[in-house]
């Protein structure tokens, strides 16, 4: 089979390598899948570049999400169990892992839904507790990650004011359903989410980015507010102070959304059956902006981790000697 192998530590571009191999041998509690399709995630560069919170050992394939084929035909999306990930023909993941594909997404839609929208749905729902009628800001929210909070946030009746960088962006974020649009290259985001909310600041914030935004967040986060802490995109983890958080009333929440598979699976089993009948009613539909073949997953994952795309990329594998891949 065909899978892209990482045998030194390094940016995407340089290190991931499209190779033959056998296909792998799954584990005891393990199923081997048939990838129909995979989600590109920022944790790919991140495992490429040797700094994510899970190191495997080389060499490994990425690839963390993924819409697979079961042995007796099912359609199912899961996170793979590495080093065998999904940007091969074949990857393994746990049996007890696996989730059916929602019926209303196709293979590329569906690759996307699982890691993007169970943490939206953890962060906006479990942890923040967002209530209709409140107001929620996403940062990056043309993003992968942003784009699934916009969608569930809208979703669940709020108003929702979305942060990007270029018009380019800020178009999409308006076409997944934006209330409130912020160029950060062209405005003060404080100043606009000060002045759409009356000067009471945003219910809930969700911030993929970290850095610049988090310091915004804090500024823009009104009183009883909550900042969720979902990621640092922007490569700078910010030292919030504390201070200013007693003073002005507002939480601080954190958001690991992959412990829940290990503290509360069947939390996470719940998750997805109110993310498929989302999907079911049309409330939220991932947006893949590029369908790749295998031969381009280097490339997309190095396009995510420069942060040049918008919604999700999803390698789709080219069918060989005309059978499906």
């Amino acid at each position: 089979m065909q899978a892209w192998q990482v045998h030194e530590i390094g940016e995407p571009r340089e290190v991931m390598r499209l190779t033959e191999t056998e296909p792998p041998t799954p584990g005891a509690g393990q199923v081997l899948l048939r990838v129909r399709a995979a989600g590109v995630n920022f944790p790919d560069a991140l495992l490429c570049r040797g700094q994510y919170q899970i190191r495997p050992p080389l060499p490994f394939t990425p690839g963390v999400e993924i819409c697979g084929e079961t042995p007796d035909g099912r359609r199912v999306i899961t996170t793979p169990a590495l080093p065998y990930g999904g940007f091969a023909e074949y990857a393994v993941a746990d049996a007890a892992a696996l989730l059916p594909a929602p019926d209303a997404l196709d293979d590329a839609e569906a690759a996307v839904l699982h890691i993007g929208y169970q943490t939206g749905w953890f962060g906006l729902h479990r942890r923040a507790r967002l209530q209709t009628g409140e107001t929620l800001l996403v940062h990056a929210a043309a993003g992968g990650v942003g784009s699934a909070a916009v969608q569930l946030g809208k979703a669940a009746g709020a108003t929702v004011i979305g942060v990007v960088g270029g018009a380019g962006k800020a178009a999409v974020a308006r076409e997944l359903g934006c209330d409130v649009v912020v160029d950060r290259h062209a405005e003060d985001v404080v100043a606009v989410v000060k002045q759409a909310t009356g000067g009471r600041g945003a219910d809930v914030v969700y911030d993929p980015v970290g850095g610049d935004a988090y310091a915004q967040s804090a500024k823009a986060v009104a009183f009883e507010g909550r900042i969720l802490v979902v990621g640092f995109a922007s490569g700078t983890v910010p030292s919030p102070a504390l201070n200013h958080a007693l003073v002005k009333n507002y939480s601080v929440l954190g958001l690991h959304w992959g412990l829940y598979n290990t503290k509360n699976p069947e939390l996470v089993r719940h998750c997805h059956e109110q993310l498929t009948g989302l999907a079911a009613r049309g409330a939220i539909r991932p947006l893949v902006s590029a369908r790749v073949p295998q031969a381009e997953a280097a490339a997309a994952v190095q396009r995510v981790a420069d942060g040049v795309t918008t919604g999700r990329i999803a390698v789709v594998p080219t069918p060989r000697n005309g059978a499906a891949a």
